[in-house]
């Protein structure tokens, strides 16, 4: 329950606390005495958009705090844990504005974002103004209704999983089959480049060995007289390098038989003497393999222009050509590849489709079981309020498609975000009358009474928070003020109700009774809320009754609501 409310330095309001009580807590007074300040205090609190202009005049910082106690709901513990927020006995929502038009906000005194005290005042309090009547035209409202009646949230749950999934496999498809639907139409094209590259047979590395060899045999004659030169300078000539050496190092073995200091020198004789047998021997040979080949050097040249024209024609080298080849070979396997990929992922669509299907049936069946339950409890409801011929009947329909995701009994339907049901709320007050919309047939005072309704009949759902009513009673007297009151009382030993009236039938029904004053306090405007005791409770029903001059005759028929209130609801 709502166990208090705190305000500082908001609109006229200077400061104040409210100790609310379980039960129905009724709220009066004056027009422009500040009851829509309280309503606008609480919206704010529950994570309503803030501005400045909230502040009282002359201050710099407002401050609206909201106890609750007595909290049994699942939702607000996971919205606590998730957001590393203490759960204690209380729970503590405060906001806090500055000049500045900075907003903060807190749960249990830790600072968190509008958006979560919003999630959470959601989760606490139900408050419904007149605009809030006004959203029971619209026909998005009803399926939410009817759902909270029949209790559907995990059937919904499981739906929206299954559609997400069944979206998420048709995303794939429709990835894969872009893609197969581009390669294909290049295809041509992959097969020309394809072919013409294949036809090349390339090699990594080819580019370079074909320079090289070109360069060779471009030079043949000019290596074969160097290479037949050196042979000559080296070994074949009489005065040869070898012949030299050799000599040489004959002469050092008898020079170091007499003075042992030319050994060191006779090693590196040999050596120098094998390095040049070697260096011939390799000459001779490479003399005898130079190719002189004028056939072979016009192919080479044939096949290196090739090459060119083809990396010139692509833009990129021989390595970047081979590349190429082998994403073509890719692409071009992956067409088949990607066929098979989607022939597969549209047989899971088929299966998710009937999954889906099977699931929008039991939501259904589950909303149509329910709307006759809620028809019946709405119509008792109704004419407790003073609508005894209302007729409501929840219409549920479906939008056959050709292409629909779903499938029941050989027809196909579209599949929206929360079942496959169009869901509204069609009503007659008068007999004979044939079932409209509601748009289309309730008053504003009907309105609020088939709200009530609907609250009454969900009564019993443990999900349905403190309910707060502001203008329940718009167009609305007399006989028809006296049932709304009662069935405000009779949902209050449910739950926590708040409700501003204008009307004594109501305000007679009370367990807690506040009246918001407006007075002057040092030449400023000040906005107070008073807890009423008896006497003066009797006093403030009287003024709803004949206006600030109060008569015995009012008095007494003030009193005589309260009592009878009392002694029906003991």
């Amino acid at each position: 329950m709502l166990n208090s409310l705190y305000i500082r330095n908001y609109a006229l309001i200077q400061e104040l606390s409210i100790e609310f009580q379980p039960g129905l807590t009724i709220i009066t007074g004056e027009t422009g005495a500040g009851k829509s300040i309280l309503i606008g205090a609480l919206n704010l609190v529950l994570g309503e958009r803030a501005s400045s202009d909230l502040l009282r005049s002359g201050t710099t910082k407002a401050v609206i705090e909201a106890v609750f106690t007595e909290i049994r709901s699942e939702k607000i513990n996971t919205l606590l844990d998730a957001a590393d927020i203490e759960t204690t006995p209380e729970l503590i929502l405060r906001r806090e504005l500055s000049s500045s038009g900075q907003s903060r906000c807190f749960i249990n005194d830790t600072p968190c974002t509008a958006a979560l005290l919003k999630q959470a005042g959601e989760i606490l309090i139900d408050l419904h103004g007149q605009h809030d009547h006004q959203l029971l035209l619209h026909a998005e409202t009803h399926e939410i209704l009817l759902d909270d009646f029949a209790q559907t949230a995990s059937e919904v749950n499981t739906y929206k999983h299954a559609r997400s999934a069944l979206q998420e496999l048709q995303q794939q498809r429709n990835v894969l089959k872009k893609e197969a639907s581009d390669i294909h139409d290049k295809k041509e094209i992959l097969d020309f480049q394809l072919n013409e590259l294949n036809a090349l047979d390339l090699k990594s590395g080819e580019d370079a060995a074909i320079e090289t060899e070109i360069t060779l045999l471009e030079n043949a004659e000019t290596l074969f007289t160097l290479t037949t030169t050196l042979s000559e300078l080296l070994y074949d000539s009489e005065h040869s390098v070898y012949s030299s050496v050799a000599t040489a190092l004959h002469t050092l073995e008898k020079l170091a038989s007499i003075d042992k200091r030319f050994d060191i020198h006779i090693e590196e004789t040999r050596t120098a003497k094998s390095i040049i047998d070697e260096l011939a021997r390799f000459t001779r040979s490479y003399t005898s393999n130079i190719d002189f080949n004028p056939d072979r050097l016009d192919g080479l040249r044939e096949r290196q222009l090739k090459l060119q024209r083809l990396c010139k024609k692509y833009g990129r080298t021989l390595s970047g050509l081979i590349e190429l080849q082998n994403e073509l070979d890719t692409k071009v396997a992956l067409e088949g590849n990607l066929e098979e990929e989607i022939n597969r992922i549209e047989q899971k669509i088929t299966l998710q489709k009937a999954e889906l299907s099977r699931l929008a049936s039991t939501l259904s069946s589950k909303r149509q079981h329910a709307a006759q339950n809620l028809e019946k409890a709405i119509h008792e409801e109704l004419a407790q309020l003073g609508i005894p011929n209302a007729t409501l009947i929840v219409s549920m329909g479906h939008e056959e498609q050709s292409d629909g995701e779903i499938s029941i009994q050989g027809k196909h339907f579209a599949a929206f975000s929360n079942g496959y049901d169009r869901i509204e709320f069609l009503i007659s007050t008068n007999p004979g009358e044939k079932p409209k919309p509601l748009i289309k047939v309730a008053s504003g005072g009907e309105i609020s009474r088939i709200m009530l309704a609907m609250k009454s009949a969900l009564a019993g759902s443990d999900k349905l928070p403190i309910l707060v009513f502001d203008e329940i009673d718009t167009g609305i007297s007399g006989r028809v003020a006296e049932a709304v009151g009662k069935s405000l009382k009779k949902l209050s030993r449910l739950h926590q109700i708040i409700a501003i009236t204008h009307l004594p039938q109501i305000a007679a029904m009370a367990d807690l009774h506040l009246q918001v004053q407006k007075s002057l306090q040092h030449d400023r405007t000040v906005t107070e809320v008073i807890i009423l005791d008896h006497e003066s409770r009797l006093q403030a029903i009287a003024a709803l009754i004949s206006g600030n001059q109060i008569s015995p005759s009012s008095l007494n028929l003030a009193t005589e609501l309260v009592e009878r209130a009392k002694t029906e609801h003991q």
